[in-house]
């Protein structure tokens, strides 16, 4: 065991002050728009490295290589790299209208006083199939304004609905890179830490599609969205999902899914051969950064772990949090704010993922568990940050609809979220949990 060393966490907060203050000044103080995303995260992590770096002199510099190539010589984070790429090409092929063709259906056979508690399942879908939070709401925001404009609901109401959908999905889709964040970095299948999370984030869900429903009655006027929809565009979704859920192996089920995405979007001619080709391209490399950030947090920590800087966290938590319950709701608290300061669900994960291992173990809390600890609080959080992608692609695919909407009319009604870290807290503290083998 190494011996507690609270200066080799100094790398962390290097990147915190860089990330999180140059965030606040671009986004608050020179009001750019979606300043926190012009930070160049890569080149913080790079700075936060060589800090670690230029510490503990006593280790040569050939030898702190050597740590960092043990950090990065791990199955998991091969593994996880992979299904990133993955999961990028799959998105990249099934695009767009496959996700418009759910929406549109759903609202064509539903009355339209049910159109928000559509818009909520629709993003449940959609972002549990596709694995992107922020790609649903993109998605399905001007489906939401066309619904507020149509019918009179508000559209704080709207735009609410579709971003709990989307952290709903986020928090358990298979080809999530928060579910494979999280999986891999605490060595459980994906189908295990599902039916951990089902349980949690399924009464959050129907506990919001009431209130959604409860407000929709006492506010519904009249009107309705029809748009053209094609359903064999649904397919590649539907396959993905139940092939997850079943426990097919993830790169089976995403290869299932780019094949199939694949022939049906060249039969109904909505894509030509060179452009399958681009978007698959594209796909795989919107996920570049995200495979980065995972290489460089397992470099950062391999040196932080071989300082101490890890001790030091678990000796916190051993002083704060006592028992088994306890270190869960520690285990919450630290991906919590590390997400608050990245305004990333995904970065937060990779970077609390060796030290929630080290807790898991302390604890005696199984991998599972732990996993699905780090997403859904990661979750939490990311559903409710004012800065965070979710609330700044909604607001921003809302304006360029012409449609004014600021985070503080969004927050209040953001009823998933809250009903999440209820529903955790209750897991916690009122369910039984197994012991680690």
């Amino acid at each position: 065991m190494k011996k507690s060393n609270p200066i080799a966490l100094l790398p962390i907060g290097v990147f915190l002050v860089l990330y999180l203050g140059l965030g606040i000044l671009f986004e608050y103080v020179l009001k750019i728009e979606m300043g926190f995303y012009n930070i160049p995260i890569v080149i913080a992590f790079l700075v936060a490295i060589l800090v670690a770096c230029l510490q503990n002199p006593k280790v040569s510099f050939e030898d702190k290589l050597d740590i960092m190539a043990k950090g990065l010589a791990d199955k998991n984070i091969i593994t996880m790299l992979l299904i990133f790429l993955t999961a990028g090409a799959f998105v990249g092929v099934v695009g767009r209208s496959s996700a418009e063709s759910v929406a549109y259906f759903m609202l064509s056979l539903i009355p339209a006083k049910f159109a928000v508690a559509v818009l909520f399942i629709v993003a449940c879908f959609v972002s549990t199939a596709m694995g992107t939070s922020v790609g649903t709401i993109t998605l399905i925001t001007p489906i939401a304004v066309a619904v507020s404009n149509a019918s009179g609901f508000s559209i704080s109401l709207c735009i609410a609905s579709v971003m709990g959908g989307a952290m709903f999905g986020d928090n358990l889709s298979f080809i999530s890179d928060t579910t494979i964040a999280a999986c891999n970095g605490q060595g459980c299948r994906m189908k295990d830490k599902f039916r951990e999370n089902f349980w949690i984030a399924f009464p959050a869900a129907l506990t919001t599609l009431v209130l959604i429903l409860v407000l929709s009655f006492s506010t519904f006027e009249e009107g309705a969205v029809m748009e053209e929809y094609n359903l064999l565009q649904i397919i590649p979704y539907v396959l993905v999902l139940l092939g997850g859920i079943i426990g097919i192996n993830v790169f089976v089920v995403l290869l299932i899914g780019i094949f199939s995405g694949s022939i049906i979007m060249l039969a109904t001619g909505s894509i030509t051969y060179i452009e399958l080709l681009s978007k698959m391209g594209s796909g795989t490399s919107g996920m570049f950064e995200t495979c980065m950030v995972a290489v460089l947090v397992s470099v950062m920590c391999a040196l932080i772990r071989e300082y101490g800087g890890f001790e030091t966290l678990l000796n916190l938590i051993r002083k704060t949090f006592k028992g088994q319950k306890g270190g869960q709701l520690g285990m919450g608290l630290l991906v919590s704010t590390m997400n608050i300061a990245t305004a990333n669900n995904t970065v937060a994960i990779v970077m609390a993922n060796p030290i929630a291992k080290e807790i898991a173990n302390e604890y005696d809390i199984t991998p599972r568990k732990s996993a699905s600890l780090l997403d859904t609080f990661s979750c939490i959080v990311q559903g409710i940050l004012p800065y965070g992608a979710q609330m700044l692609v909604a607001i921003t695919a809302a304006k360029e609809l012409g449609v004014s909407v600021s985070a503080f009319d969004i927050i209040p009604k953001l009823f998933y979220p809250y009903l999440l870290l209820v529903s955790s807290l209750i897991f916690i503290y009122l369910i039984p949990v197994k012991k680690a083998k």
